[in-house]
């Protein structure tokens, strides 16, 4: 198995788990998409400093790890090439902000090591959020739930076909790995001498495919909008469900959660 068909083999995994039965699987999608997008503000929104405050934002995404029964160790297997980027975004904020904020143990911790783990933290979490909605909410339901929130038709649309035909980009290239790989074996990767002509015939080929997809796509009677798949009414419980986490996202934001939690366990 190449690379190209264990990428296809995570595509199908994610679409399996979003296909999965869970009381967050069961929520309407609008109610979802709105929550996390109040969660990467609310995450957003720390202070560079404000270390202590942005640790409790991890509570929301772990809790809903739990009861949507999609495992932690997942999502950070399925993040594995992005974290690394994410977490090297604050990497030299130690070189430059050396001022010393506080004393740990009698060791004294700079602006920079935290404003750098502030950072860190803020990317982690958020893409912990938004691998949660794609594991608990098919892309045909969220596409449905961002047309029913006004999102103009045309970005839907790119959204929804660029997600859906990835995979057949992937297939491509996967094919034309294994026929590369016949043709010179034993040979690790490809010679960066046939990249031009590899990048070109997958160019060509892309171009070929995607004249067929549309022509398929006309004549089953597309006009520059899906059917998307059928969104249930908006009710109580995702009206509950938005609220409530909205409200939790207030009270970690406004109130000093790690500060009351201290002063509890030291008295």
């Amino acid at each position: 198995m190449n690379k190209m068909q264990r990428a296809l083999r995570e595509l199908s995994e994610m679409d399996e788990l979003a296909a999965g039965s869970s009381p967050i699987h069961a929520l309407h999608p609008a109610a979802k998409l709105i929550t996390t997008v109040v969660y990467i503000l609310v995450t957003l929104s720390f202070d560079k400093y404000d270390l202590g405050g942005l640790v409790p934002m991890v509570l929301w995404p772990i809790l809903l790890f739990q009861i949507s029964g999609v495992g932690v160790k997942t999502c950070f297997y399925k993040l594995r090439i992005v974290l690394p980027l994410v977490m090297a975004v604050g990497l030299f904020n130690p070189f430059f902000d050396r001022s010393i904020l506080l004393q740990l143990g009698g060791l004294p911790v700079s602006g920079g090591v935290i404003s750098m783990l502030t950072l860190m933290l803020k990317g982690v979490f958020c893409l912990m959020a938004s691998f949660l909605l794609m594991a608990t909410t098919p892309i045909d339901s969220l596409c449905a739930a961002l047309r029913r929130l006004h999102v103009p038709k045309l970005i839907v649309t790119l959204l929804l076909l660029t997600f859906r035909y990835v995979g057949v980009m992937t297939e491509e290239l996967a094919v034309m790995t294994d026929a590369y790989h016949l043709r010179a074996p034993g040979q690790k990767g490809i010679h960066i001498s046939a990249w031009g002509s590899f990048l070109g015939q997958l160019l060509l080929r892309s171009m070929d495919r995607a004249q067929e997809l549309y022509s398929s796509m006309m004549l089953r009677g597309y006009h520059q909008e899906f059917y998307y798949a059928d969104c249930p009414a908006f009710g109580r419980g995702d009206a509950l469900y938005l609220l409530s986490c909205c409200t939790a996202f207030f009270i970690l934001r406004t109130v000093r959660i790690a500060e009351l939690l201290g002063s509890v366990i030291m008295r």
